[in-house]
């Protein structure tokens, strides 16, 4: 479950309400699209009132995403969303709990100029939390775990000393005592680094047109000059884009990063007959093959992890050889909500689940080195049936319901 922030409109000063899994900012007063952006990750403070007070922040790390183990001869995954405490200050709470979702937060600004704890835990240590988390859930050893989606910020529970006791600013309520009062905290202060949320103009870098897309779209299109953008370290990139030709009016264009790849260590492929041997599919191996560039097919959107996976596995393996055109579909084109190096993250999964012989194959996936080459954004057609989308020349499905409960992810 995500949560609100509040934040104002740099061009009015309005304020937008944005859920987490937004990254455009598009006020309702002066209609202005601004796509947020951050150094390194989002920072958040949970509401409170506390005037008077000499507000402290005690940072927690947060993270959601989706954790892939490969395990015998199985994959599991489970959708994880935590919080841990962020500094040794250890009589705090370890976790924030569920109060993230219920309370409507605002991001850091240079104008806060309370006091910050500061944060000894690194995405490399929740990413350990993360990892005892989810291999309680299973009963084996497993072999290799992957993350797809993550997303990583810290959100700020603010706390004030009052008489040698410890409160939470946002409930009042008792924390712990303190012997030595404000003087216990005083080497755990760090200084006030004064973070800010950049935003970056939705303009085509080619033309200066507007860009279009939702609001929790990670690409962005230009309808003029027919070009796609990804943001990349504060600015936007060009992205390679193509559409497949075969839509009508009934039609709903699903993109898929389409990913060339090679592997030399562990499990061997170069091409994709070489894929379909080391997977042991019970295929018969086409001459052309062997000169053909393996590719895995990732879906460029979130949605629960078993369709992720289904969807990934059988278009790579199908490698379907579709006819595409330059023109990117200005209509029905479903938001790219999973950024590019998100679905590379996600590819040593999908040759996980596409190996026949799991037992064996299994403990060489850790050894595997993917060398990724170019990769395209493809929209692919789907026409509505009732509750399903479906794919014709790939005989695949796509549950609606499935995909609106993804933008959620």
């Amino acid at each position: 479950m995500g949560f609100v922030v509040e934040h104002e409109c740099p061009q009015c000063g309005a304020p937008v309400d944005l859920e987490e899994t937004h990254r455009i900012l598009r006020c309702p007063y002066c209609e202005v699209k601004n796509l947020l952006f951050a150094r390194d990750m989002f920072r958040f403070v949970l509401p409170y009132t506390a005037p008077g007070k000499d507000i402290l922040y005690a940072p927690y790390m947060r993270f959601k995403g989706v954790a892939y183990l490969c395990k015998d001869i199985a994959i599991s995954h489970r959708i994880v969303d935590i919080t841990r405490l962020g500094t040794p200050f250890t009589v705090l709470p370890m976790s924030l709990g569920f109060r993230p979702q219920t309370l409507k937060m605002r991001f850091i600004t240079p104008h806060d100029t309370s006091s910050f704890l500061a944060s000894s835990v690194t995405g490399e240590d929740i990413l350990n939390v993360v990892g005892q988390h989810t291999s309680a859930f299973v009963s084996t050893r497993f072999v290799y775990r992957a993350y797809v989606g993550e997303v990583f910020s810290i959100i700020y529970l603010p706390i004030f000393v009052e008489k040698n006791m410890l409160y939470d600013a946002v409930t009042h309520e008792c924390i712990a005592f303190l012997p030595d009062g404000q003087v216990h905290l005083d080497s755990a202060v760090a200084d006030n680094p004064r973070w800010q949320i950049s935003f970056i103009a939705t303009m085509c870098p080619n033309c200066g047109w507007d860009l279009d897309g939702e609001r929790d779209s990670v690409v962005l299109t230009c309808g003029n000059c027919n070009s796609a953008w990804e943001a990349s370290n504060g600015r936007l990139i060009p992205v390679t884009c193509k559409t497949v030709i075969g839509g009508n009016d009934n039609t709903i264009y699903l993109p898929f990063w389409k990913i060339n790849a090679t592997s030399y260590q562990g499990l061997e492929f170069g091409t994709y007959a070489d894929y379909i041997r080391t997977t042991n599919q019970p295929r018969v191996i086409q001459q052309e093959w062997e000169h053909m560039e393996m590719s895995f097919w990732v879906p460029a959107f979130k949605i629960r992890p078993r369709i992720f996976l289904h969807l990934s596995k059988h278009m790579t393996l199908a490698q379907q050889d579709f006819e595409t055109k330059e023109k990117i579909p200005t209509v029905s084109a479903y938001p790219v909500t999973l950024p590019l190096s998100e679905a590379i993250q996600s590819m040593k999964v999908t040759l996980a689940d596409s190996i026949m012989n799991k037992r064996t194959c299994f403990p060489l996936l850790p050894q595997v080195d993917l060398t990724i080459g170019e990769a395209t954004l493809l929209y692919i057609p789907f026409h509505e049936t009732g509750y399903e989308i479906i794919q014709e020349q790939m005989c695949v499905s796509v549950n609606k319901k499935a995909l609106e409960f993804g933008r959620l992810l």
